[in-house]
């Protein structure tokens, strides 16, 4: 708003305050009559306001006239008002006129306010009502402890899959494989993690959802971003986008990249996973003791493989595209003295997510491809059974010296079935008990078809042969996977001064589910992990809170691995 607009539309807020005082003065009697027959007060200020144009002349003459009137003396009651030039003598006004002249008053002064967007009290753009903004922060400090009998020979196979491959020919390559942290503790790390999203209703049964969030990368299990790197700026990425249709009372379909559908713990999807694809949610209620039913079917694309694979062919590959189908029904019961019952079993079959023995490929001769290379996974944590992929053709006039650059998949297929449980009571002051149990086991384990699958090239998971000859039964892995947890106190932090306590045990054996999209936390991500963790939280302000937490964890078979993280961390929610 410019200088000459404020002045303005501040004469005007002037000029109108006045002429509702004056109005209000009138309605409630309190205009005096001067001794002696002149003009009072009043009545003069009506006529200034006539002048400035505040009142038109029709609304200032009827002010008027009622001035007059009230401010002559009792014993000339009927005596006849003397007229000015412009004025317009009006008969007496009843009360229900005089009240239709304030109301018009009144939305005269509202209309010019809005036309000059100098007022419009209570009220926003229409659209503005339609959204929701939602969001939350966190910074953490958090400390990574390994014990000193921990194996450090820990290959990170993920830096191998993301470039060229590892050579394995010991003749063309002598430097080791890129190898993870395994000794050295890391305390006193701060990180942060920002959330921001909009949620639109768009219609009665349709509405909109974007969000963003940090990362340190666009890994799918973690959204917080380590500080430090010089001060540099943070990433940002598209978090969520969705749209989602309700045509019927209790029935969801959402569609896009969303928050996980499923009913979960972080055993099996990380708290920070969203979904690709499509879901379908439906909730009914079952009579009125207490009960309804639940049940969710989603279609997630985990990858597609390239249009143009192999690119420096003329011959591409068709399409392999790899999936996530899911199913889950379930009940709610709340009965009693407000305790509450939940449980739910799934179905979980990730499809075509294992790897494949390639056809021979003659990277000696210029090719740059073998024709497995897709069924690498596109993103992955630690604990799998690992097979490698490619079958390399040697080169036939120096085969020991021919170099044999290997990416690594799955040795596993993954078909889940999924138990969860979850039991609420009250107990005294507010407080609560939960307890939950969650378990999971890999139907489609079987390590003679993994050795089958990879020919002989697993190369994690692995005992020494007893006999000399290797085969499936050195595989050291397992199928199954469960968690226990109890949480006492106020269950859901609402208000200041509320807290709570967690004390649980996981348990994942290295094949139980696939390492790439649970908890990145406990034994930093992955399965191949046993081990207890605590934590409590506080809080301190509205909407915000203390955490802190301990988790300690080591391997279920294979080499020392040791892990404990320690986090504290204050987050905010709004």
């Amino acid at each position: 708003m410019t200088c000459s607009t404020f002045r303005s539309a501040l004469r005007g807020l002037r000029t109108t305050t006045l002429a509702t005082g004056a109005a209000l003065v009138l309605a409630s009697g309190a205009a005096h009559a001067q001794a002696g027959g002149g003009d009072s007060t009043m009545i003069k200020l009506i006529r200034g306001l006539m002048d400035s144009g505040a009142l038109k002349p029709e609304v200032g003459a009827a002010l008027l006239l009622e001035a007059q009137r009230e401010a002559a003396p009792a014993a000339a009651t009927a005596t006849a008002v003397a007229a000015h030039p412009g004025d317009v003598r009006v008969p007496y006004i009843p009360q229900s006129v005089r009240d239709e002249i304030r109301e018009e008053v009144k939305a005269s002064v509202m209309a010019e306010a809005k036309d000059q967007r100098w007022a419009a009290p209570g009220q926003v753009p229409e659209w503005t009502q339609r959204l929701k903004v939602q969001g939350d922060v966190r910074v953490r400090n958090e400390s990574r402890l390994y014990s000193q009998r921990n194996s450090d020979i820990e290959v990170d196979w993920a830096r191998i899959n993301a470039g060229n491959g590892y050579d394995v020919n010991g003749n063309t390559n002598l430097d080791l494989p890129p190898l993870r942290n395994s000794r050295q503790d890391r305390n006193n790390s701060w990180r942060i993690r920002a959330r921001l999203g909009v949620v639109a209703e768009l219609g009665e049964h349709t509405r909109a959802g974007v969000r963003l969030a940090t990362g340190n990368d666009n890994g799918p299990v973690s959204t917080t971003q380590t500080l430090g790197g010089g001060l540099g700026k943070k990433d940002v990425w598209l978090d969520q986008a969705w749209l989602s249709w309700s045509p019927l009372a209790g029935l969801d379909i959402q569609g896009g990249r969303f928050g996980n559908p499923y009913w979960s713990t972080d055993t099996l999807f990380s708290n920070d996973l969203n979904f690709d694809g499509m879901a379908i949610k439906y909730a009914h209620p079952i009579g009125g003791d207490g009960l309804s039913l639940f049940a969710t079917l989603g279609l997630t694309p985990l990858e597609y493989s390239s249009d143009s694979f192999p690119s420096t062919s003329q011959n591409k590959m068709k399409s392999e595209n790899k999936w996530l189908n899911g199913l889950q029904v379930g009940a709610d019961w709340q009965f009693g003295d407000a305790q509450k019952l939940r449980a739910a079993v799934g179905y979980y079959d990730f499809r075509n997510i294992a790897g494949e023995y390639s056809q021979p490929c003659a990277l000696y001769a210029g090719a740059d491809y073998c024709s497995s290379d897709w069924t690498r996974p596109a993103f992955m944590q630690k604990g799998n059974t690992l097979m490698l992929l490619r079958n390399i053709a040697v080169n036939p006039l120096d085969p020991a010296n021919t170099p044999m650059p290997q990416y690594v998949g799955l040795a596993s297929e993954f078909e889940l079935l999924d138990l969860n449980l979850a039991w609420e009571t009250p107990l005294f002051d507010g407080m609560g008990l939960r307890v939950e149990g969650h378990a999971i086991k890999n139907l489609a384990y079987d390590p003679k078809q993994m050795w089958k699958r990879a020919q002989g090239g697993i190369v994690t998971n692995l005992a020494a042969p007893v006999n000399g000859v290797a085969g499936p039964q050195d595989i050291r892995s397992g199928d199954m996977a469960y968690m226990a947890q109890a949480t006492f106190g106020q269950l859901a932090l609402k208000q200041a001064g509320d807290w709570n306590l967690a004390l649980g045990y996981k348990r994942l054996e290295a094949d139980s589910l696939p390492d790439a999209y649970n908890d990145s936390n406990f034994h930093l991500g992955g399965t191949n992990a046993k081990g207890y963790y605590l934590g409590g939280s506080y809080m301190f302000d509205r909407n915000v809170w203390l955490t802190g937490r301990w988790m300690a964890a080591k391997e279920v078979t294979g080499a020392p691995l040791s892990i404990d993280v320690f986090q504290l961390e204050v987050n905010a929610g709004f």
